[in-house]
């Protein structure tokens, strides 16, 4: 049932009056996911999604399940805004960011792929392929779902 509420709030975002009321709610249970964020059907934040920061040039796709603590965000924040080269976060469908994970960008759109999972308190700086699991600070490419 939470999981039904919190799903709704962040789809009412974008709704005109309701928008600012659920962007407002969901504040107040400690999670930012600004309005300009793209995301897509099923986004599952598990226990909550206390502590959860969503950068605002952030796309989430479809299926994605987001632990307490993530943050999604640049990773050049002592350089003036108008000066940074990063462009956003791209989190693709069915991906797991586990607690405390950490995805900062310098430049350009770093990309966690489809499927992917980024392992507990790990700091991911760098793109990922496609099903693989991250881990580690700074994080490393440490195997697959597929278990390969």
């Amino acid at each position: 049932m939470t999981r039904d509420i919190y799903a709704r709030l962040v789809s009412a975002r974008k709704t005109p009056v309701l928008g600012s009321i659920a962007y407002y709610i969901l504040k107040l249970l400690g999670v930012e996911i600004p309005r300009s964020v793209v995301v897509g059907d099923g986004l599952e934040l598990a226990h909550g999604g206390f502590g959860v920061v969503i950068h605002s040039a952030s796309t989430i796709g479809a299926r994605v399940k987001i632990y307490p603590g993530v943050t999604l965000g640049r990773a050049d924040i002592y350089r003036p805004i108008e000066q940074s080269k990063f462009k956003g976060i791209v989190i693709e469908d069915d991906s797991i960011l586990c607690p405390g994970a950490k995805i900062l960008c310098k430049e350009g759109i770093l990309t966690v792929g489809k499927g992917s999972v980024i392992g507990a308190n790990a700091v991911l700086l760098e793109s990922t392929g496609e099903n693989e699991i991250w881990a580690g600070m700074p994080a490393r490419c440490v195997g697959t779902r597929d278990g390969k």
